[in-house]
């Protein structure tokens, strides 16, 4: 059983096993590393410094339990008030801000943030008459950062904007006279992805980092936690298998690992329990537990300077976060701080869309689904559909027939995806922390599966 506080002991089986063989069930387009530790219940958190980092019976109980049958696979998250994913907020607020009084702006927003400024730049055409300082002190203040000390105060912060309209060699290429004859703000490929593990459609590893992260935040601001400060970060490795169909199926839960700024006077021994009891527990079900989970609660031993005074932050630079956790692809593009007719957003929105319609119809089990833009072209470039071999041939429907029923059914033109999918609200704010997909509420009309 792993008593140290240190990340060596998870990663090092992980790592090490990188190089063995996949099962042979597991589709060879998305394995992950492999790894497998016995099953059995619940241990208690480590407070070890983290010089334990070498525990040596940690490693060998790891190595030892190993499977040909099994692998780990790991998926993080960040609260609201990461600096990477405040500027991520703070893009997005402007974005809604430009949406609520003309909906039809262009907006390509970035964020930096460091200790005691905030930079905003980009291109932003709209009628609106925006107050962007206003804006983004409001987002600051939103995120908890109220004292200097947290790393930033959104009282006193320098903030800077630098913006400009949106290119005219751009906006010609894009403008139409009906929204659904728009062509695509850019050119990039994007990609969707469902899956059967969770109600959601997400895979387990991603849902649960994500749901850590919102409870680390939802602790500090109901005043749970007394001693937890804005910044914090999540980390989970589950234990999969794969069914009869190849399909990863999780097993247990293999480590958490949980960062979380926190003030002057707290022991590491109270942050360790206070972790797991508040915000592990009421997340993890405890079937995924077992003697063998191994908790490394704020391993670095000391998280007291946090936020934009520890790491500067950047809108963009959290899209596994944003996304699948690691599972399927990943395009490339920024989803924060943009506008709906850039495809980077609404693209990867409508291929999600496409994935979790073709799981939750019962044509396969796994799907990622693949699409590709060209600036100024209405209509996507290429489809692109992976089943990873769990296609069911419902109503005769093979994994090439997909394509063409995803062709028949859905409108792809980013026009069209933004009438349906009703982008031009001021949503996108919401969508900036714990993730743009399996989310359940209204304003993600991508998530309502479509009949097919």
């Amino acid at each position: 059983m792993s008593t140290t506080a240190s990340v060596g002991t998870a990663s090092a089986s992980a790592e090490g096993a990188g190089d063995a063989a996949p099962p042979s069930t597991t589709p060879a387009s998305d394995t992950p590393m492999m790894d497998a530790p016995e099953t059995s219940s619940p241990t208690k958190p480590s407070t070890s410094p983290p010089a334990a980092a070498a525990s040596t019976s940690a490693e060998e109980d790891t190595a030892a339990t190993a499977t040909a049958n099994t692998f780990l696979f790991a998926s993080e998250s960040v609260t609201e008030s990461h600096p990477d994913k405040l500027c991520d907020v703070i893009s997005d607020a402007i974005v809604d801000a430009c949406l609520t009084l003309d909906p039809a702006s262009r907006i390509a927003c970035e964020t930096v943030c460091k200790t005691g400024v905030v930079i905003v730049l980009g291109e932003i055409t709209t009628s609106a008459s925006i107050n962007y300082e206003q804006v983004i002190r409001d987002a600051v203040r939103d995120a908890g950062y109220d004292d200097p000390a947290k790393g930033l105060d959104y009282k006193t912060c320098n903030v800077i904007v630098a913006l400009e309209e949106q290119s005219p060699d751009i906006a010609q290429s894009v403008d139409a006279a009906k929204v659904e004859d728009s062509g695509a703000g850019d050119s990039c490929i994007v990609f969707g992805y469902a899956c059967e593990e969770t109600p959601e459609y997400m895979p387990l590893s991603h849902v649960l980092a994500t749901k850590l992260s919102a409870r680390l935040a939802e602790v500090r601001k109901d005043g749970t936690l007394d001693w937890i400060r804005p910044d914090g970060k999540t980390q989970i490795t589950l234990e999969y298998g794969t069914n009869e169909k190849g399909v990863p199926v999780p097993r247990r839960v293999h480590s958490i690992v949980i960062s979380a700024q926190h003030s002057e006077e707290v022991s590491n021994d109270k942050i360790a329990a206070d972790l797991l009891e508040h915000v592990v527990k009421p997340v993890v079900p405890e079937k995924y537990l077992d003697e063998k989970t191994m908790y490394h609660m704020n391993p670095s031993g000391r998280f007291v300077i946090g936020g934009p005074h520890s790491d500067a932050g950047l809108t963009g630079r959290k899209p596994i976060v944003d996304t699948y956790g690691g599972w399927g692809s990943y395009g490339g593009g920024a989803l924060s701080g943009k506008d709906a007719t850039k495809v980077d957003r609404s693209g990867s929105y409508a291929a999600r869309w496409i994935a979790k319609s073709l799981v939750a119809n019962g044509y396969c089990s796994r799907c990622k689904v693949q699409l590709s833009y060209a600036i100024g072209i209405g209509n996507p470039i290429s489809l692109h559909v992976d089943t990873y071999g769990t296609c069911t041939n419902k109503n005769g429907k093979t994994e090439r027939d997909l394509v063409k029923l995803v062709e028949d059914k859905f409108d792809l033109r980013p026009g069209c995806i933004v009438k349906e999918l009703d982008l031009r609200r001021p949503i996108m704010r919401k969508t900036a922390a714990y993730g743009h997909f399996g989310r359940e509420e209204e304003e993600f009309k991508w998530e309502k599966v479509k009949e097919m």
